[in-house]
């Protein structure tokens, strides 16, 4: 059972052993603890199929003085959450992943959700989002790889887009035409931002007309340049993409400093990892590890699902450590 208790102080997150006193003098308002948690790391770096963030909330206000953390939340662990009077539990892994229908005694996780309310405990998972930030659970698996440079295999994209819109549509109005008109209509749509300048195309003088717009607001601009068979047939429409974020994002391309040999990679992440044994398929035993590939979770491989905390490949080895399946 990995679990240990938090103390909190305004502003201020202290890990302390579960068995250490807990004062009620020092608190933080629920809503002002997620704020700095997802400070830490947003759940915008979750993927978009995971069940992050607030799972359970009991009525408001709800103050936090003792957060409790947790791998898992089982029913083991809710009842040692409850002996430490904890106002939160952390739990790695959602503890609520598909819809409930119900809820009722009748399944461990509806109970979970019931003593949670019952006790006034909110639950929080940050799973895939602890796993994609900066300095997250896969850069502190691949510290224990040795000396290397990585970089995300899937990298995150921001939350939002750098300018406004999801669209930008592009066109050039020449001199036969109202340009005043033009503006005005593109203007007068919703979420729309326009922008102009001068351009010369073919010796001719003409304005370029460049605009953001939603996806929404796109189909009113279309139509509206559909009306002109001169815009239309010239118009650009491009689909503007989030950025990527550095140093964010699922699993870790890992370029070692120094090849090594197999026995020496699984020798530094058992001793990263303190672990007595792990459990290995082999390519061949005289392989040497350059580049590595890290991935915390679950991986479809050959058609079989593999449910493991690290991942390390070359072209003729496979290296995996194996948990049960969640």
């Amino acid at each position: 059972m990995l679990s240990s208790r938090v103390h909190l102080v305004p502003k201020t997150v202290r890990l302390v052993h579960s068995l250490i006193y807990n004062s009620s003098s020092s608190f933080m308002d629920l809503k002002a603890l997620l704020s700095s948690l997802n400070d830490f790391a947003s759940l915008s770096f979750a993927e978009s199929w995971d069940n992050v963030g607030l799972l359970v909330e009991p009525s408001p206000p709800h103050n936090v003085n003792t957060l409790f953390l947790t791998n898992d939340l089982t029913e083991k662990v809710m009842e040692e959450a409850l002996q430490k009077k904890a106002d939160l539990i952390l739990s790695y892994h959602p503890p609520i992943f598909r819809p409930m229908k119900r809820i009722t005694w009748k399944t461990w996780k509806e109970r979970l959700v019931i003593r949670a309310l019952e006790n006034r405990v909110a639950i929080y998972s940050p799973h895939t989002a602890y796993d994609a930030a900066p300095h997250g659970v896969n850069c502190w698996l691949a510290k224990g790889l040795g000396v290397c440079t990585s970089r995300p295999i899937h990298p995150s994209k921001a939350p939002d887009y750098p300018t406004a819109g999801t669209h930008r549509v592009e066109f050039n109005v020449n001199h036969t035409q109202d340009l005043d008109e033009v503006i005005s209509t593109v203007k007068g749509i919703s979420d729309v931002s326009v922008t102009s300048f001068s351009t010369r195309v073919d010796d001719e003088e003409q304005t370029r007309i460049s605009l953001n717009c939603s996806r929404q607001a796109l189909m009113q601009v279309v139509a509206f340049l559909s009306r002109n068979r001169q815009l239309y047939q010239k118009t650009e429409i491009l689909s503007l993409e989030k950025p990527l974020l550095l140093h964010t994002g699922m699993g870790r391309l890992c370029t070692l400093d120094e090849s090594v040999s197999l026995t020496t990679m699984i020798d530094r992440i058992k001793a990263h990892l303190k672990l007595s044994h792990v459990r290995l398929a082999l390519g061949s035993p005289k392989s040497k590890l350059w580049p590595c590939a890290l991935v915390l979770g679950a991986v479809f491989c050959r058609d079989q699902r593999l449910t493991f905390t690290s991942q390390v490949r070359c072209p003729i080895m496979i290296f995996w450590m194996l948990l049960p399946k969640e």
